[in-house]
């Protein structure tokens, strides 16, 4: 078994390798030709430790692997300077059953569900440099805007956190690896003129005014993952031509859909990617909402597992 641990995800993991990976992933998974058990998920800790647990299995048909995940949410994490999300994610055999790999899945985590935001803006955005806004300051916002710009050519980011402190750190690393980026003091000034607006939170209620968003706008929500959580007024889902959904029938329990939209009326992700839906003229607002998916867990876990194993990254462990 190897063992990969943060920093050995991040010597093989490249977001512009990984953009293919999640694509294929989506395919499949819009072609039934995954397995992808209902995921759990339960309160954990009390009081200000409050949290959420996720166990997150997939089967992808015809690969060499298949993946369990485990990830914890903790909303309060930042307080004490620790990431909202951490996971791991087991790699085990699939003709065989043995145990390939264990490894740690929070960087897995980010870069897969930022390669959404990437794909997404690459087909849905209209043409031309991305004018980006990103509702949110954490680990997962700084993954999106970077899979976004592996994806596409970004012109300029505007990043607004509640936390002044945290937008103006978040917009800091961002320009440091070479983005334009500035932290804005409302959500307002963040997606007004945006053609790309992205929202990775863990808010219960919505977190910008959907009023403000420009004809052609993208939006891409990745945070609420329960009825609890949501990111999105009733405005934004409103104005949109369509909403597309990386899991339709999940999506429609968020409360960003719940009781606004059916899985029917959702569109699949997937369909995009194999060209089958997409923008149809520039003033048309798009949105997509995400829950995660754990095919693509799987995906990147067996390719991240295959690079280690080419460069020998990582420590082998028993026979």
């Amino acid at each position: 078994m190897r063992v990969l641990t943060d920093s050995d995800v991040n010597a093989v993991l490249s977001l512009t390798d990984l953009l293919p990976v999640v694509e294929e992933a989506f395919v499949k998974q819009g072609r039934g030709e995954v397995e992808r058990p209902p995921r759990p998920h339960f309160p954990i800790s009390e009081g200000e430790t409050a949290g959420t647990g996720l166990v997150m299995p997939a089967a992808i048909h015809g690969a060499s692997t298949f993946a369990t995940k485990v990830a914890t949410v903790h909303p309060s994490n930042p307080e004490r300077g620790l990431p909202t999300v951490r996971a791991q994610v087991h790699v085990t055999d699939a003709a065989t059953g043995a145990t390939r790999a264990t490894m740690d899945g929070s960087r897995l985590t980010n870069a897969r569900t930022g390669c959404i935001g990437g794909l997404a803006t690459r087909e849905l955005a209209v043409d031309g440099p991305v004018d980006l806004a990103v509702i949110g300051a954490g680990a997962q916002a700084r993954w999106q805007t970077r899979a976004i710009a592996a994806a596409t050519e970004v012109k300029r980011v505007r990043v607004y956190s509640p936390t002044p402190a945290s937008r103006a750190a978040c917009a800091a690393d961002l320009r440091g690896e070479g983005l334009d980026a500035e932290a804005v003091t409302t959500p307002a000034e963040a997606v007004t003129d945006a053609s790309v607006v992205v929202t990775a939170t863990t808010a219960t209620e919505p977190v910008f005014p959907g009023s403000a968003l420009a004809p052609g706008a993208l939006v891409v929500a990745v945070g609420a993952y329960t009825s609890e959580m949501c990111e999105l007024d009733a405005t934004t889902v409103e104005r949109a031509a369509r909403v597309f959904a990386d899991v339709p029938e999940e999506v429609t329990e968020t409360g960003d859909i719940a009781g606004r939209l059916t899985a029917e009326e959702l569109h699949p992700l997937s369909a995009v990617f194999e060209g089958r839906a997409g923008r149809e003229d520039d003033a048309e607002l798009l949105v997509v909402d995400s829950v995660g998916s754990a095919v693509l867990d799987a995906a990147a876990a067996e390719h991240v597992l295959e690079r280690a194993e080419q460069r020998d990254v990582g420590t082998v462990v028993g026979e």
